[in-house]
């Protein structure tokens, strides 16, 4: 006897669902804008790295004779550092997951790491004292310091050529910080984003400010620690917690739907 065909009935997508494709939409919204910005600005950062004639890239572009780079560009140099103190003030460290093409390329890389360490212990809770290590040497150099230039931007043929012979010329101190930035950069292909997380002087600054942060995402009550945020997140961290970045990334992976987006609640 054949078995009766029966219908089955169609339900309705849930709140946890439609939240779902919502975070997922989130997150190719942010490798948009990153993709955008680093169009935008990605030379000047390959210019911080290999050309900027300083310690300290990016503050003393105003005393800079590397005239092709973007920060050379007086209304591009102050502009910038107006707008990330404003953005850090709305939308706490959102430029480092949203903008920054330092993170861009730290988070590709990541992809390949076979470590991403996205656990929470002692040593994870101390990265962030790390980030701030960094900043404050960064400062100390720029500012009593005195930052002087440690290298001749000798600029002749093409780009890479003038790369060869910065470093041909550069001075000692030069050498070790780019070979220093250079190697946590390869570093990210064996531990999951290691300089976003552990010596970025910019990321540190914001970190350290972000608490007078307006907007972000943050867990709710609803929260149960499952920690399935982490195995999501670029950072290895959770919503409003150290390292967060904001990218909203775990929008979309937690099963509670415990975390959102919006005015941050007092005493977070």
């Amino acid at each position: 006897m054949l078995e009766t065909a029966r219908t089955i009935p169609t339900v309705p997508k849930s709140a946890g669902e439609k939240k779902s494709f919502a975070g997922i939409g989130l997150i190719w919204w942010r490798r948009l804008c990153q993709a955008a910005i680093t169009a935008v600005i990605g030379q000047w950062s390959f210019y911080g790295i290999f050309r900027c004639p300083f310690i300290v890239p990016y503050v003393s572009c105003q005393n800079c004779p590397v005239i092709t780079c973007h920060g050379r560009l007086f209304t591009v140099f102050w502009g910038f550092w107006l707008l990330l103190p404003l953005s850090v003030v709305i939308f706490g460290r959102a430029f480092c997951g949203w903008a920054c093409p330092g993170g861009l390329v730290n988070q590709l890389l990541g992809h390949f790491a076979p470590f991403k360490l996205r656990i929470r212990n002692t040593l994870t809770r101390l990265f962030p004292y790390l980030l701030l290590t960094a900043s404050a040497a960064a400062l100390y150099v720029w500012l009593p310091g005195g930052q002087p230039r440690e290298v001749v931007p000798i600029r002749v043929g093409g780009f890479f050529e003038s790369i060869r012979l910065t470093f041909e010329h550069a001075n000692l101190i030069w050498l070790a910080r780019t070979f220093v930035v250079l190697g946590f950069f390869a570093f990210g292909l064996l531990m999951a984003n290691a300089w976003c997380r552990f010596v970025c002087p910019t990321g540190g600054v914001l970190e350290w400010i972000k608490p007078i942060a307006l907007f972000g995402v943050f867990k709710t009550d609803r929260c149960n620690d499952c920690n399935k945020c982490i195995n999501v997140c670029p950072m290895g961290t959770r919503p409003a917690e150290a390292n967060c970045t904001n990218c909203c990334d775990c929008l979309s992976a937690c099963p509670q739907d415990a975390i959102k987006i919006g005015r941050l609640p007092k005493g977070r």
